[in-house]
């Protein structure tokens, strides 16, 4: 159980570095090859972390196993990094990009969730849902 909150509390310390580092990156410098370097850092880490993740399978089947999702999955990271990056650059505020994405996100996934994975949504769910849709209009008004 204790894997279930770590993870999450994970994507959250994460999520908040990601941000202030995005917000933090100077202006003047290529946002490909800012967003280059992140990646080559992040290779450096997953070489570093393989030890620890190693399947029975090895590593050479274990690449044999990927499919398109690693790829398409590679062309979303670099989409989010440099939309996040470029609505700084923007002028967005730290403390709005994200909310107003991701309740963004979450109404387009509400959608995937029901159509493609068949899941259902409460009444409590939809009250939830009508709350964020009311929270973004307060935050942009």
């Amino acid at each position: 159980m204790w894997l279930y909150y770590l993870a999450l509390a994970l994507t959250v310390v994460s999520s908040v570095f990601y941000h202030i580092i995005q917000k933090s990156t100077p202006a003047d410098v290529n946002p490909i090859i800012s967003i280059f370097i992140t990646y080559a850092a992040a290779i450096s880490l997953c070489v570093l972390a393989y030890p620890f993740f190693r399947s029975e399978d090895g590593f050479i089947l274990s690449f044999k196993k990927l499919n398109w999702t690693s790829y398409a999955l590679g062309l979303a990271i670099f989409g989010i990094e440099l939309g996040f990056l470029l609505a700084y650059r923007a002028g967005w505020n730290i403390s709005l990009a994200n909310i107003i994405s991701a309740v963004a996100v979450t109404l387009v996934l509400i959608l995937a969730g029901i159509t493609i994975y068949h899941e259902k949504l409460t009444a409590v769910n939809c009250a939830g849902l009508l709350l964020c849709l009311i929270g973004i209009v307060l935050i942009k008004i």
